[in-house]
């Protein structure tokens, strides 16, 4: 079984305000210590995973799975579908990097192999 973090699960997504800050390097690499699939690149601004599915159709309906969670949190995540793997890149366009919420939606796409 993976690790998935309830605290991530148990929360929402909330808009930006104006004016919000990024996290820090600090703060992101603490949340990522909750999303340990995902990787962080090196300024800190983003974070992505690759899911590989067994088919191309696997990958499609974990992509329309990916959809619903992103609708449902009004958070969307860059996809890339590349036969069966799909790759997932998550941050928050409003403040150029990453907030809370693309650790969230990390979280709950996590949570669809439970």
């Amino acid at each position: 079984m993976r690790y998935v973090s309830q605290d991530l699960l148990k929360k929402r997504c909330v808009p930006c305000e104006g004016g919000a800050q990024p996290l820090s390097p600090s703060e992101a690499l603490e949340l990522l210590k909750q999303t340990p699939q995902w990787k962080i690149d090196e300024e800190s601004k983003k974070i992505s995973r690759t899911f590989k599915s067994k088919t191309f159709l696997d990958a499609v309906a974990f992509v329309e799975a990916v959809a619903a969670i992103a609708e449902e949190e009004n958070h969307h995540p860059m996809i890339k579908v590349d036969f069966n793997r799909v790759t997932l890149e998550l941050w928050t366009h409003a403040i150029g990097g990453l907030s809370e919420n693309d650790f969230i939606v990390a979280a709950k796409v996590d949570a669809l192999g439970e």
